[in-house]
């Protein structure tokens, strides 16, 4: 590593430290209190498992991070478990939360979390449409699941605690352009918003939480 190198990554390493920083100071109250209760209320030899569903554009992944930045947890997204190509069929779109590969979450993930030694997943990679590299991740006691789909109820009763994030749909529309663009904005109005409805409506999603404004 060069000189020059060596400074862009020390530079680098201090933004990242500024970020998680302020990350942590980003946690909710109503959230923070929430875990913390359920780290306390459960034995030290048992996992808390906790569930961020909501809304697109809702900040759950903001809010995922700012927990990790908190936490010394493991972070899992559902967006590392899109459907394979095989699994795209009208039938399985037809599902109220059919639009996520749930059941390799639950085999690979969730079926694991109390693993000792740990264990290995495969996420998705939108890049080569395909499962990407391995991801070896530690045994702990408090593990964060985030994105749409993370309360789907073939999961069963896995979770001491739920988050629903929510926020008004113009706050929503202005927050997807803003980070996707006019194009990827029609897709999520056209496909996976309604998707998203469709579960959160079957299941009652919002019921099973404690529900997070983030307008």
């Amino acid at each position: 590593m060069t000189l020059r190198q060596k400074v862009r990554q020390l530079q680098q390493d201090k933004d990242n430290a500024f970020d998680m920083e302020q990350h942590r100071d980003s946690v909710p109250e109503e959230v923070s209190g929430a875990i913390d209760a359920a780290l306390e209320k459960n034995e030290l030899t048992k996992q808390v498992n906790v569930a961020i569903d909501g809304v697109c554009g809702g900040g759950k992944t903001t809010l995922a991070a700012a927990l990790a930045a908190r936490y010394d947890c493991n972070l899992f997204h559902m967006d590392d478990f899109y459907l394979r190509k095989e699994q795209r069929t009208p039938e399985r779109y037809a599902q109220p939360g059919g639009n996520v590969d749930y059941e390799r979450f639950k085999e690979e993930v969730l079926d694991h979390l109390a693993d000792k030694g740990g264990f290995t997943y495969r996420p998705f990679d939108c890049g080569t449409m395909d499962l990407g590299a391995p991801r070896t991740v530690p045994c702990k006691r408090l593990n964060i699941i985030e994105g749409s789909y993370s309360c789907h109820p073939y999961f069963g009763d896995v979770y001491q605690v739920r988050f629903f994030t929510e926020l008004p749909p113009e706050e929503q529309r202005r927050r997807i352009l803003a980070r996707n663009g006019e194009e990827k904005y029609k897709r999520f109005v056209n496909e996976w918003i309604p998707m998203e409805n469709k579960y959160f409506e079957a299941y009652k999603i919002w019921d099973q939480c404690i529900r997070i404004s983030t307008a």
